[in-house]
């Protein structure tokens, strides 16, 4: 059962930390509203805002939520549409039909290549697919198949097939679910939806409040215009309606704000690009007319442009995000604490989700939630722990692993950061955690010669996409080298994924994390040090791959595990990286990109340099990637 919300729909208050620089989905927002409304015209700085989405992209035809990430679904698709609604040409439309192609499962799709499939990277990739590349999913039939594993014995959708037998229902995943289907059809006139029709929809009306908005699910705790747009989004896109529009309606035009835009709870005090977004997004699948709020939204828009290019939540000076307040917190002189940045990341707690928000207004995630905690956050506050808890519990999907939110596919980065959320909650154990199970997904992770054959080379579910030969997904992944992959604790971030020194120490890390009772202490220590010699850089620091390049997120990873195994630390070598990367301007992510990497490498690099003389102990769990 989910602890009750001790935080009331408010903006946080106190002191958080804002780079005034753009985010991806608050770009996409912000376009993709402005376009509802025929004013991309006003997009501010139209050119450099096509530049930030086309920057996003990679060598391999995906793109990434920043630059030097991986490529996934979401980012592929919100830079292409967002690109696509300014009008401008999306480069190497073949280059990412092939990278969609890569994460296609045999069912589905998943937001990265190795992943389990998601009904969110499902939506993200199969309109992709159709409205970007022009091209028809891998497997149709299989598609819908999975598809129609969604539907919960209640009617509603899930997250995936396996989420769909514990129940987990959401308006979300009802809406990516409908939406993937109209794309996988291509909308096919007397095209049959793979689910009991009646049921879904009876579902989704059960959802809306007597007030006229949307909860997410049953237990959500507040209507909330995020959950009303996807559910009233999903049932136009089954020719339905609300149980009563006009509430529905007379609801969302009493979340205006002073400027005449949106917030997205009741009672809340920013309007936030978010609630725009929704807000308009529903009264355009209501069929209610948008000129009423047109002007006051696409003003409130235009206060959100980042200079260069871009959008962020709220005006850019004060759009403070989790990261980058934990990290000033953590870093900050111990004889100059910053009591004010935790009680704003106090406030990123807020209804429906008991994580911390990147950015309030949107989702809970959980590297967020770690780095708030680590910071000191909900400290002297037993209640926002137990929701941290509570949600933590019903994050863990049913391989066992985490993902970033609730109902994305399992990886090592946050498997790892939930572990050590649980840990600073007093746990893992008595939290509610299946222990067994975060054991076997990072067991899947661990990476062998032929873990990248996961179903066999005969297996239909080896992806055969419109533009590769029957071999190139095995030549794709056997791209990873062969002596890497059999190098002992070799891991990767996800099941056959590549391997690389973070999440095998990782991997550790989880592991004694959990005890003895699922891992052997001595041999736990035995694998980072086996690790930390492998990647060792003999002029300072930790590579993440080999041991030519040292960088630092693979550096603070390892020194971490070194303190958690109870290893030595060779102090001149740690300073002898440390004085390559930090400089008076601030600490850079690797000394092959010199200057300031920003207030995440910042703190890293603070607390990596402080280490020597603090002693072990002292690193918090701070991983990002």
């Amino acid at each position: 059962m989910t602890t009750p919300a001790t935080t009331a729909p408010r903006a946080p208050q106190g002191t958080g930390v804002s780079g005034g620089e753009p985010d991806l989905w608050c770009t996409y927002a912000a376009v993709r509203t402005l376009a509802w409304l025929d004013r991309t015209g006003s997009v501010t700085g139209a050119d450099g805002t096509a530049a930030y989405l086309a920057g996003r992209r990679n060598a391999d035809g995906g793109y990434a939520w920043s630059r030097g990430m991986l490529s996934d679904a979401w980012a592929t698709f919100y830079c292409t549409q967002g690109l696509r609604d300014l009008g401008r040409p999306v480069p190497g439309p073949d280059a990412t039909s092939r990278w969609l192609d890569s994460t296609w499962s045999g069912d589905a799709y998943a937001m990265l290549p190795g992943q389990a499939p998601d009904v969110w990277a499902t939506h993200f990739s199969t309109r992709s697919a159709a409205e970007l590349c022009g091209g028809r999913v891998p497997d149709p039939d299989r598609l819908l198949d999975w598809l129609s594993g969604l539907q919960c014995a209640g009617g509603g959708l899930s997250w995936s097939p396996e989420d769909a037998r514990r129940g987990k229902a959401d308006v979300r995943a009802c809406y990516y679910g409908v939406m993937a289907w109209r794309a996988a059809t291509g909308q096919t006139s007397g095209a049959i939806p793979p689910w009991d029709v009646p049921a879904l929809t009876e579902w989704l009306r059960a959802r809306q409040a007597k007030s006229g908005g949307f909860h997410f699910a049953p237990a959500a705790e507040v209507p909330c215009l995020w959950a009303t747009y996807r559910a009233v989004g999903a049932l136009r896109a089954l020719g339905e309606t609300p149980r009563d529009p006009d509430a529905c309606r007379d609801w969302i035009m009493g979340l205006r704000g002073p400027t005449g835009a949106f917030v997205r709870w009741e009672g809340y005090d920013v309007e936030d690009v978010w609630a725009s977004f929704c807000a308009v997004g529903t009264l355009k699948a209501l069929g209610a007319p948008l000129a009423p709020v047109a002007d006051a939204v696409t003003a409130r828009i235009s206060e959100l442009a980042c200079a260069g290019g871009g959008y962020t939540y709220r005006e850019p000076p004060a759009a403070a995000d989790a990261l980058s307040t934990a990290a000033a917190v953590l870093s900050a002189d111990p004889g100059s604490p910053r009591p004010d940045g935790v009680r704003w990341l106090e406030g990123c707690q807020l209804p429906n989700e008991g994580g911390v928000m990147y950015m309030p207004g949107r989702g809970s995630e959980v590297r967020c939630t770690l780095w708030a905690l680590a910071a000191g956050a909900f400290a002297e506050d037993p209640a926002a722990r137990r929701r941290i808890a509570d949600w933590l519990a019903e994050l863990q999907n049913a391989d066992g692993g985490f993902g970033y939110w609730e109902g994305r596919g399992s990886d090592m980065v946050s498997t790892a950061a939930a572990v050590e959320t649980a840990a600073l909650l007093g746990g893992p154990d008595g939290l509610g955690l299946d222990l067994a199970g975060v054991l076997a997904f990072v067991d899947s992770c661990r990476v062998s010669p032929h873990s990248h054959d996961v179903h066999g080379p005969h297996d239909a579910r080896v992806p055969h996409g419109p533009h590769e030969g029957p071999d190139s997904h095995d030549a794709r992944v056997s791209a990873v080298s062969q002596a890497s992959r059999a190098e002992p604790y070799a891991h990767g971030n996800v099941p056959g994924g590549e391997p690389g020194l973070r999440p095998a120490l990782q991997a550790q890390r989880v592991r004694m994390l959990l005890g003895p009772a699922f891992a052997e202490p001595a041999e736990v220590s035995e694998a980072v040090r086996v690790l930390l010699a492998r990647h060792r850089v003999r002029g300072g620091g930790y590579a993440g791959a080999g041991n030519r390049v040292p960088d630092l997120l693979s550096t603070y990873e390892a020194v971490l595990a070194a303190d958690r195994a109870g290893l030595g630390l060779d102090t001149a070598h740690l300073r002898a990286f440390t004085d390559r990367v930090r400089d008076a301007g601030g600490t850079a992510w690797s000394p092959l990109a010199p200057g300031s990497g920003g207030p995440l490498a910042d703190c890293l690099g603070t607390l990596l340099a402080r280490r020597p003389a603090a002693g072990p102990g002292v690193l918090p769990a701070l991983a990002l990637s």
